[in-house]
């Protein structure tokens, strides 16, 4: 009889599991994902400028681990605002008023014509230490197995272990993040499961989402989005 081969899209992704407000990496590699304000640096006086400057000089000095940083740019839909302010415009009685409005909207829709409009989400992503053995580990040759392709061979896993194990390791080191970055003004929040199961959707599916929050079970995001069956004789 045939053979039936079911392959999912899971089996390309580097990540194993979401669960317990982490990442687990099929390395072994778990992850906690801080997400981050920013700072208008230009706004700032030549003091504040100064003292940001400082801060962060001694935020990079006190860091003994990885970290990974990441400014993910997002354009924007803003159909539904634009659709907002019309069917208040509509509503409004006074002439003057509704010149303002309908002035405003036109405002809005000749920018975006023009400009693209982004929306910047700025993230701290914290792993456990070393990988799994074999699979590279924090010395010098770390970056050198990375570009070879070796750091991020899949080994066999034990979600609960490495989870235990990692969740340890990495909270002291969140702990310092955070209050690091509160030296800069900057306000940080460790994502939690339901928010890194919508972030990654939205990475891996960034003609579908349009901003919508994935209202189903967390448990469900495991589910096959392709599953063909390939007949072999």
């Amino acid at each position: 009889m045939p053979a039936t081969i079911v392959s999912t899209t899971q089996e390309h992704l580097d990540i194993l599991d979401v669960k317990d407000n982490h990442v687990i990496l099929k390395t072994g590699v778990v992850c906690a994902v801080l997400q981050t304000t920013s700072v208008n640096f230009d706004l700032l006086s030549e003091i504040e400028q100064d003292a940001i400057i400082a801060a962060f000089s001694m935020l990079l000095n006190s860091i003994t681990f990885h970290v990974q940083i990441v400014i993910r740019s997002k354009k924007l839909d803003i159909t539904k605002y634009i659709e907002k302010i019309l069917r208040v415009e509509q509503k409004i009685t006074d002439p003057l008023l509704k010149h303002q409005a309908e002035a405003y909207r036109k405002f809005v829709q000749d920018v975006i014509r023009k400009n693209e409009v982004l929306d910047k989400k700025f993230y701290v992503v914290i792993p456990s230490g070393a990988p799994a053995a074999g699979q590279g580990g924090s010395g010098p040759f770390e970056w050198v197995n990375k570009l070879l392709g070796t750091y991020n061979k899949r080994v066999n896993v034990n979600v609960d272990r490495v989870l235990k194990e990692g969740t340890l390791e990495i909270a002291p080191k969140v702990d310092h993040i955070v209050k690091e970055f509160n030296r800069l003004g900057i306000k940080v929040k460790q994502l939690s499961t339901q928010e890194l199961v919508e972030l990654y959707f939205d990475i891996y599916n960034p003609s579908t989402v349009h901003g919508q929050r994935i209202r189903t079970n967390i448990g469900d995001y495991k589910t096959a989005i392709v599953n063909p069956a390939i007949l072999e004789e």
